[in-house]
């Protein structure tokens, strides 16, 4: 089945940067796009008036069976506990193969926009979006299909999916620094484990994976007082990829609307937009050294 076409916010004037985020379980690409251009900064604006060169895009996953909830609904993948992701995690496997392709899809599509510049692209999500996201991000490497680093990687109030297989793979590899991206044990771990977990059969070429995708920021962020997804599996998602990427960024909050699983009003939208300005400048070429 196809997936729906994308809710696109288009920027103002020059086109400069993309930002593809992902809605949670329960959700769609319209309805997230409303929910967080409603929510403002200290600035008084939201995102897309803070960001107006910035084009938004809004992918929206195909519906499919939940076997928790015993019907068809709006996600990426079935997952079936959020208090035990480990439970029945095979479950998991079909949506996020067919969902992360999807997204590469679309993420190859905005680079061409952008002349091919991925340092001007953003990927993230909320919820089950961010265990997308971070899914997506880790298929870019182990499948080949692109090529640098990311401006940013972004996810909120969400998890990531099979960690206790990923700590294993970690610990066999025994990369301890997240400083070292370029070491034969990081490089065997980013380009098997899509493959591994997934069942993606790469081919030779994609097998060459640039690592250099591993320096891509990364800004995390999670209420404490979430009842919806623990904070536990936020911090567990910041603490693995802080083990193989140099710049991961984790930030806790309270207080926010939806039993605080959403992003806090206006200090979260602060930070996200720091997170977009710190990103930019960073690899801007007058600075760049080289739903549930």
């Amino acid at each position: 089945m196809n997936f729906p076409a994308s809710k696109i916010h288009h920027p103002q004037g020059s086109h400069t940067h993309t930002v593809i985020l992902l809605h949670g379980r329960g959700s769609d690409g319209p309805e997230f796009a409303e929910d967080i251009f409603s929510s403002t900064a200290s600035n008084g604006r939201s995102l897309s008036a803070s960001l107006p060169t910035y084009r938004w895009v809004f992918p929206t996953s195909r519906d499919r069976w939940s076997t928790a909830f015993q019907e068809e609904m709006c996600s990426w993948f079935d997952a079936y506990s959020l208090g035990d992701i480990q439970a029945r995690k095979d479950l998991q496997k079909d949506g996020l193969r067919e969902s992360v392709l999807h997204i590469l899809d679309i993420l190859e599509a905005e680079a061409r926009l952008l002349d091919g510049q991925l340092t001007r692209i953003y990927l993230g999500g909320i919820s089950q979006g961010m265990a997308t996201s971070l899914w997506t991000f880790f298929a870019a490497i182990g499948t080949g299909r692109i090529h640098g680093p990311l401006a940013g990687l972004l996810g909120f109030c969400g998890w990531l999916p099979f960690t206790q297989q990923l700590e294993e793979l970690l610990y066999k590899s025994t990369a301890t620094t997240p400083h070292n991206p370029d070491s034969p044990q990081i490089q065997r771990l980013v380009s098997g484990f899509f493959d591994e977990i997934i069942g993606h059969q790469a081919s030779q070429d994609e097998k060459l994976v640039d690592l250099s995708i591993l320096s891509t920021p990364v800004f995390l962020s999670h209420g404490t007082d979430d009842a919806w997804v623990s904070v536990d599996l936020g911090r567990q998602a910041s603490q693995i990829l802080r083990k193989i990427m140099p710049h991961v960024e984790w930030n806790e909050f309270t207080g926010a609307e939806n039993d605080g699983h959403w992003i806090k009003q206006p200090d979260g939208f602060d930070r996200i937009l720091q997170f977009f300005e710190r990103s930019s400048t960073d690899f801007c070429p007058t600075n760049r050294p080289g739903g549930l």
